[in-house]
């Protein structure tokens, strides 16, 4: 028996042997996971004092929207979309602080700035609009009317409002309105059938050709997905001026290229086919983005192979030697703050404040098209990311909140996304041949900070990318659907055919940046740099001159002299730079070097130009004032002809800019004719324009030369890993690490039930 119980052991013993063997050698070619914490060695430690430019909280909305609910001289009305004839709280955001106030508590530990909300009232009720600024936040809180402040007048008109989901939804009542009027001749001609075969609208802007206006052209597409590529050659005019909407009135209708006074001058002349008819035929929806083929490939993925090399906490941002506090604004989009560089300060302000599309049609729809986004709400459109297309499927997301032409405080989860990123080409090189043979160089692993807005048909990609070189990178590309038109005679002229009956029309996008650059504290100036060919005689054979490039440097001493104009020969090298010298004795400075394909501002003798005159400078450099915050304003796209904003003001009292706080505002963007492919998306390759802030002479040398991530060897060292990490990369794999995919985006679209 014990002979049994001795044998019994022995050959459990060598089970468990043996399975341990097996299990070591089906886990011994398993890689550890990659981590996905930030390293521990970060170089930048993150401080609270960013949260001075944070975007409120969902908290802090509330807190606001109740008080001001609570306010009974105000009468605001509570309803999720509020008819025109309502008090309505239209927008609340952050009101940043005074800058000299920021930089006191930044550098010098002085008094925190008071957080206060900007809240932007429509009153339905008294036909005006205003402005409040409401704080201290957390509380108590108290407000104060600041729109003479800002404006110079005690009330906005009524009609410089953006139009609202609750108006928009009385638009589409009276809308249906009309189609019960003309219904047969909507079904022969677009298959119309009321509850299932519907009619898209699209709305024009601006409302009109004088200050005040509001009529406005909505052309009809089919109801398709992607129906901006779907217009059917109907569009009517809706005169919706009073805040009563039974007081709207239809005033013309087009079809087919021609007009009509009224549904019965229509309905009389289509029935005695005294107009050229549209008939109706389906078609398959081109425009849809579902696979042609199931999907199958799978592109390279991104992993951090010994954790992640920045961090986001709150606001802020620190990756290598940079730091940046954020925000997204609901009417202006991605910005960012007090962006250092080696603990030195390079730029206060970094922000995109407008995006403007001009459009060439011979319908009406799009004929005197003119949209300035911001007037909607750029930031209001960042939806949620999508992991692995929008942004690396391993980024940091961000959930950004909004308090914008609603009643309650919307979340749009994962809609900022950060990321370390290989450019894909090195950053720099060098590959000795003749003499000291070696490889010296360096990956470009740059940092990301991105949101991506869908207004309407176009999705804009903002980045602002921040380079180990000390450079900073603000660029925006543009794709999602073209704006069309039908097909009548000689609409040609202003685009291409794309579809049957389909014109892409020509339109231009123009982005404007703000990028207040505090090089070294903020008295600084604004220089140009460039070259000519100056003829010189050789030293060794003076019979013989030479035309060889010089240097040309200026001062720009004026905001007149720096306001450099598109279509005007401008200097190459743009610099805001102190009056502190490197090592070298050159002064310390970065430049603005602009990447553009942007078509022909509008004329200035346009009535509409002046609400977009910062569209006329390529570069304008301005004195900083506190009142000067923006280039563009909520009610510039439908105020066009007489706006509040107008961004020449600003240079024509021509102050000095020698020695003083300098902004700097940059115009990029490109001309788009549209064409074939850009059926059924444009790509954002070619389609996009930017900045880039880069440092020239501010630096002894290249300041990259102290990354990590330089390598370098010579013959016979090609595999020492103590200068080459690329050598000893495979003791360094990992598997990744990640989360399951979710989306949540459509929780925030727009609902105009």
């Amino acid at each position: 028996m014990n002979s049994l119980l001795k044998y019994l052991l022995i050959l459990l013993g060598l089970i468990s042997l043996i399975i341990n063997i097996v299990l070591i050698c089906l886990n011994s070619n398993r890689l550890p996971k990659c981590m996905s914490q930030p390293q521990e060695s970060l170089k930048v430690k993150h401080s609270d004092k960013s949260q001075i430019f944070s975007d409120l909280t969902a908290e802090e909305y509330k807190s606001v929207r109740d008080y001001m609910w609570a306010e009974k001289s105000l009468k605001i009305s509570h309803a999720a979309t509020a008819k025109p004839s309502e008090n309505f709280i239209f927008l609340i955001d952050l009101l940043l602080p005074k800058k000299a106030d920021a930089l006191r508590y930044l550098d010098d530990n002085g008094q925190k700035p008071r957080r206060e909300a900007s809240v932007v009232v429509f009153f339905g009720e008294h036909g005006h609009l205003k402005e409040y600024v409401v704080g201290p936040l957390p509380g108590p809180l108290k407000h104060r009317d600041v729109t003479m402040e800002k404006y110079n007048t005690a009330s906005l008109p009524f009609t410089a409002r953006p139009v609202t989901i609750g108006e928009y939804g009385e638009l589409f009542k009276f809308v249906d309105k009309v189609f019960r009027s003309i219904e047969k001749p909507l079904r022969e001609s677009f298959g119309y059938i009321p509850g299932k075969k519907e009619l898209l609208p699209f709305e024009a802007m601006p409302r009109g050709v004088k200050a005040g206006d509001r009529k406005t052209w909505i052309s009809f597409l089919r109801d398709y997905s992607g129906m901006y590529l779907h217009p059917v050659g109907f569009e009517i005019l809706i005169y919706h001026e009073s805040s009563n909407s039974s007081n709207w009135t239809l005033e013309r209708l087009q079809y087919n290229g021609q007009y009509f006074n009224n549904t019965d001058d229509f309905k009389r002349k289509y029935e005695t086919s005294d107009l050229k008819k549209i008939v109706h035929k389906e078609i398959t929806n081109y425009a849809s983005l579902e696979p042609k083929i199931k999907p199958s490939g799978l592109g390279p993925q991104q992993y951090y192979l010994k954790g992640k090399r920045y961090s986001v906490r709150n606001n802020e941002v620190v990756f290598l030697d940079w730091s940046f506090a954020f925000g997204l604004s609901s009417l202006t989009g991605m910005r960012v703050f007090d962006i250092r560089f080696k603990g030195e300060r390079i730029a206060y302000e970094l922000s995109v404040q407008e995006a403007m599309s001009v459009y060439g049609s011979l319908t009406p729809g799009l004929m005197l098209t003119k949209f300035l986004d911001s007037s909607i709400g750029i930031g209001r459109f960042a939806h949620e990311l999508v992991r692995g297309i929008d942004c690396p499927y391993g980024a940091t997301y961000v959930d950004t909140y909004r308090y914008i032409d609603t009643n309650v405080t919307l979340r749009s989860r994962n809609s900022i996304c950060v990321f370390e990123h290989d450019i894909g080409r090195p950053l720099r090189r060098h590959f000795a041949d003749f003499f000291h043979n070696g490889f010296g160089g360096m990956a470009n692993s740059a940092l990301v900070f991105r949101t991506i807005t869908a207004i309407g048909n176009y999705d804009y990609v903002w980045d602002f990318i921040f380079y180990q070189s000390g450079s900073v990178e603000a660029r925006v590309h543009a794709t999602g659907y073209i704006t069309s038109s039908f097909k009548i005679d000689g609409n040609q002229k202003y685009g291409h055919q794309v579809a049957e009956n389909v014109i892409g029309n020509i339109h231009t996008h123009f982005i404007n940046f703000k990028v207040d650059l505090d090089v070294l504290g903020v008295k600084n100036m604004f220089q140009t740099k460039d070259m000519e060919f100056a003829e010189v005689p050789l030293p060794w054979m003076p019979s013989h001159k030479a035309k060889i490039p010089r240097l040309v440097e200026n001062q720009i001493k004026t905001e007149k002299e720096a306001a450099l104009k598109f279509n005007t020969k401008m200097p190459r090298y743009l610099h805001i730079a102190s009056n502190r010298t490197n090592r070298w004795g050159q002064q310390r400075s970065y430049r603005l070097q602009v990447f553009s394909f942007a078509g022909d501002p509008l004329p200035e003798s346009e009535p509409e130009e002046r609400s977009m005159s910062w569209a006329r400078y390529k570069v304008a450099i301005t004195k900083h004032k506190d009142n000067e915050q923006t280039s563009s304003s909520l009610y510039s796209q439908n105020y066009m002809l007489s706006p509040f904003v107008d961004f020449s003001k600003y240079i024509e009292d021509n102050e000095s800019i020698d020695n003083e706080d300098l902004v700097a505002w940059v115009t990029a963007g490109f001309l788009h004719i549209p064409h074939a492919e850009d059926i059924p998306n444009t790509v954002t390759v070619g389609n996009g324009g930017g900045v880039l802030i880069r440092p020239h002479n501010y630096f002894d040398n290249d300041p990259s030369v102290n990354s990590p991530d330089a390598i370098y060897f010579s013959p016979g060292s090609e595999s020492d890993c103590e200068y080459n990490t690329m050598a000893c990369l495979d003791k360094n794999t990992c598997s990744s690490t990640l989360e399951p995919f979710t989306y949540h985006g459509f929780e925030g679209v727009m609902k105009f039930d």
